[in-house]
């Protein structure tokens, strides 16, 4: 295979609003603008931002959970987001998703084995020993003891019902696995052994990741490149050692500089980011950053600033300090 295994182009999704009695059309909520990047296979790309930035409706997007008002989703060639239910199925192999909740995305009346061959079962038939051999695989695989395929969801511990989470998404041995959040609701020192196993996963298999995360000491941890999103667009798509190393785009500079520092000893360099978040029903003109940014000039508050390929590889939307 030649190219990224996964290419995204101008991925849009707008959600109408209707209000009132009379269903009075609103402005649409602006969730996901224009947004690109691709992923090679064996690759993670992690997508960040603030609560609201657009990076979970992504993955559901890549996933088709929610249909695209507009752009490309390609994968080995084919742009899925185009395809009916039917030509799409065969697709689902390719991609699997990992949730947030451990708890709520697993069936509670179903057992560990269960969990983990049904999306098997929705494409062929399994004998008996079959679904047994599989589950005990896969449980293995992540961590776990085979027996376990006979518990239910309650038995486990969050940590384990996310080990089975990433049990069941590798069941039909997909290429690329979306994972939104995946550890954020563990403890931290279950989130380092979830976060390893994903890495070992992918030296295994060679699997593709999207991850989105909020957390930075996560994305740093796990991703080899960076996509971050303000209000529904990417503004820097760069390495993880770039990004850490030097950030562009001011607002990638805030976000780092936010990120607590567990050396008590290292001195911070803070930037000053004032205000909310605008909303996405009516962003602002020019780039959306501007009301925030201390480098903003009057060229931002016009013109809404492209993605600028910069000398080291990166990707940078910034009129200041990327300017065309």
């Amino acid at each position: 295979m030649s190219g990224p295994l996964l290419k995204v182009e101008n991925l849009t999704k707008h959600y109408g609003r209707a209000t009132g009695i009379l269903k009075k059309r609103e402005p649409a909520v602006r969730a996901v603008e224009d947004v690109s990047f691709a992923v090679d296979q064996g690759e993670t790309l992690c997508v960040v931002g603030e609560s609201g930035c657009g990076k979970s409706t992504v993955a559901r997007l890549l996933m088709r959970i929610v249909e695209p008002t507009a752009g490309r989703v390609i994968i080995d060639g084919v742009d899925i987001a185009g395809l009916k239910t039917h030509a799409l199925r065969s697709w689902r192999r390719r991609m699997q998703m990992v949730f947030q909740d451990p708890y709520s995305s697993l069936n509670p009346r179903l057992t560990a084995g269960q969990i983990i061959t049904e999306p098997v079962e929705n494409f062929e038939r399994l004998s008996r020993r079959q679904r047994q051999a599989l589950a005990a695989e896969l449980l293995l695989k992540v961590g776990m003891a085979a027996d376990m395929m006979h518990r239910l969801p309650s038995e486990f511990s969050g940590g384990q019902r996310q080990r089975l989470g990433i049990a069941r998404a590798l069941a039909l041995q997909p290429s690329l696995i979306i994972a939104d959040e995946a550890v954020s609701a563990l403890d931290v020192s279950v989130q380092a052994q979830v976060l390893n196993l994903l890495m070992d996963l992918q030296r295994q298999l060679g699997i593709a990741f999207v991850f989105i995360s909020h957390d930075l000491s996560v994305v740093q941890h796990i991703g080899h490149r960076v996509a971050v999103m303000y209000l529904g667009r990417i503004v820097e798509l760069a390495s993880s050692e770039a990004l850490f190393g030097m950030p562009i785009h001011p607002y990638t500079e805030s976000l780092i500089a936010a990120a607590p520092v567990p050396d008590p000893t290292r001195v911070r360099h803070e930037v000053r980011v004032e205000g909310e978040v605008p909303s996405a029903i009516n962003p602002p003109s020019g780039c959306a950053f501007h009301p925030r940014c201390p480098l903003a000039i009057e060229r931002c508050r016009i013109e809404r600033p492209p993605l600028v390929p910069m000398a080291d590889g990166r990707e940078v939307a910034c009129h200041v300090r990327a300017p065309r």
